[in-house]
This record gives structure tokens, sequence and C-alpha cells, in this order.
């Protein structure tokens, strides 16, 4: 699987985990040059609480459009430190 956004690669993985409908990439495929942390949080009921990185790809920014679960609660260990996306981000094989 491959995640693109404008135009560029960013994460890349034959290992993703889907939960949701949602490809999860493990922290390893994902290109982090592109990737910026970002203060932002979230909470889901069974996976835990969500952290975020906004994207930077020539010299454009989409800001949260990435997540993972750095500390996911019991059901989700295996998607903990696999980053999924959104906002625009294409995912394709």
């Amino acid at each position: 699987m491959k995640a693109t956004w404008n135009n560029q690669i960013i994460a890349q993985s034959d290992a993703t985990k889907v939960i949701e409908n949602n490809h999860y990439f493990p922290a390893d495929s994902i290109h982090k040059e592109y990737f910026k942390e970002s203060s932002t949080q979230s909470n889901c009921p069974w996976k835990g609480v969500a952290s975020y990185y906004s994207i930077e790809v020539g010299g454009s920014e989409n800001k949260d459009a990435a997540w993972y679960y750095p500390n996911a609660k019991h059901g989700a260990k295996e998607i903990e430190n696999h980053v999924a996306f959104w906002k625009g981000v294409k995912i394709e094989q």
C-alpha cells in the first residue's frame, strides 16, 4: 500500500493493518521528512488517545492529516504506533 499527498509518496508498506476501513502503516514505513508532530489529540473509546502529524510536501501543509495511537488500549494493540491518514491523502496499492 502507498499513501500519497501532493504527488509525493509519504508512506509505503506491504504490512498495513486495516481497522474501520483505514490502513494503518507501520511507523518505520512513513517517510519522516514529511511529518511534523502536532499538539492535536483525540480520544476513541476503544482505541485510546490518538496523536497527530501534519504533513508538509513541496511547501504545502496538510494539518493533522495523519494520526496514530502511541499507547493503544488492549483491543487495539495491533495498531499501536501505526499511522493512518485522512484529509485528502490517497491510499492505494
